[in-house]
């Protein structure tokens, strides 16, 4: 397979736009991770178990195909320069384990590094860049995380296409993750390098750090769509450390702003909130939305925010967001967020209700650190048809008070 670029001439072609197109990425990866709870505590049976428990619990039905190991999985190179993984952690060798993970029907992926030392100190790809893609590729690899620390020197945008090329010259498709932590403003460069790119540093698992990647990411917005996203670092729902409101705005942002959705907590434990948040249809589908436009914040009231981008069908998927400490009403204008009719339906896709015609915008009470999110149709217009109860959705708690205005 060789990747090819796909570029848009934008204002009488003064700016271009190049896209890398490998045929990978054409909406957000959806899967799992291990760094952001197991951190270097990985074995192949924590790998499988895993796996097991992504089918076994209606995750990998929800979307969530790929299981990607994190760093230290490597260990040495052999007398050829080949990269080997921990006898350890991995007895049976990498290939068995992507192996298992693919009987189960879902997609297997590995961890490197553009430097001479992965970020726990393990060996990393600079200057192996053949030997390590020629690796993965005979192990069955289909996604590779690559991470930017004790690099060499040379700048991220000229270090990064050379695993690009060496992982595209394989003949094998191999989704490129890009974790150089937002170094020189990959938005104008890394899309013609890979599927998705990182724009920030690392996340943790609390509300600032959430909220400050969100707001990082929002800046290079314009450069996502299909083929290659816009990535603030994986999710943290479910590890402990945000109450359930947090964690659904978190995952109702990232799914609305068209980030990468990999899960990164331990999946053989899960709480009901956890499984229940991870998995709603409605909110996963404006994330694997067709269009691939990444949502952006419209508007900005001390703290009271509305989080705004359209679907394919017409619609608009909207987030408001309420980062105060009070309960408070947040107003969406329709003007403001591109809905072109004064009227249109909308619907609640945590409640999964729909709330009726709504005049010129409209307002819903939200809760701190909360979100009410919703999908908002021009009347006239079709709607999409939602996922029934059948296929996931799950009865949950009454929703938040909706205000409906003087027009309604």
């Amino acid at each position: 397979m060789k990747a090819i670029q796909v570029c848009l001439f934008l204002v009488c072609g003064i700016s271009v736009v190049c896209a890398l197109n490998n045929g990978l990425g054409l909406t957000p990866q959806m899967g799992w991770n291990s760094w952001n709870h197991f951190g270097c505590g990985i074995n192949e049976q924590l790998i499988k178990d895993t796996a097991n428990a992504i089918v076994s619990s209606g995750l990998a039905d929800a979307g969530y195909k790929y299981v990607n190991m994190d760093d230290c999985w490597a260990y040495s190179r052999d007398a050829q320069n080949n990269i080997q993984p921990d006898p350890k952690g991995f007895p049976s060798g990498i290939k068995a384990l992507a192996d298992y993970v693919h009987s189960l029907g879902l997609k297997f992926g590995l961890y490197s590094d553009a430097g001479t030392k992965t970020c726990a100190g393990r060996p990393a790809s600079l200057g192996y860049e053949t030997n390590d893609a020629n690796s993965y590729a005979s192990w069955g690899v289909d996604y590779l995380k690559y991470d930017n620390c004790y690099d060499d020197g040379t700048p991220p945008e000229k270090r990064y296409p050379v695993m690009r090329d060496a992982l595209n010259a394989t003949g094998r498709s191999i989704f490129f993750s890009m974790c150089e932590w937002g170094v020189d403003y990959p938005p104008a460069w890394a899309p013609a390098v890979g599927n998705s790119w990182r724009t920030t540093g690392d996340i943790s698992d609390n509300w600032n750090s959430m909220t400050a990647n969100l707001d990082k990411n929002d800046e290079g917005a314009a450069a996502a769509g299909p083929g290659g996203w816009n990535d603030p670092d994986m999710l943290e729902v479910g590890n402990g450390g945000m109450n359930f409101s947090e964690y659904r705005a978190h995952f109702s942002l990232w799914c609305l702003v068209k980030a990468p959705l990999l899960i990164g907590c331990d999946v053989t434990n899960l709480s009901n909130d956890t499984l229940y948040i991870l998995t709603n249809p409605e909110v996963i589908a404006i994330n694997q939305d067709p269009l691939g436009i990444q949502g952006r914040k419209v508007s900005n009231v001390s703290g009271l925010e509305v989080w705004a981008g359209p679907l394919s069908d017409g619609a608009v998927a909207v987030v408001l967001f309420n980062r105060s400490p009070e309960r408070a009403a947040i107003s969406a204008s329709f003007q403001d967020i591109g809905v072109t009719k004064s009227q249109a339906n909308v619907r609640d896709l945590w409640a999964h209700q729909d709330l009726g015609v709504f005049e010129h915008e409209f307002i819903a009470t939200v809760d701190p650190h909360d979100v009410v999110m919703v999908r908002i149709t021009p009347t006239g217009q079709q709607q999409q048809q939602q996922p029934t109860e059948s296929e996931g959705i799950i009865e949950e708690e009454p929703v938040d008070e909706v205000y409906y205005g003087d027009d309604n």
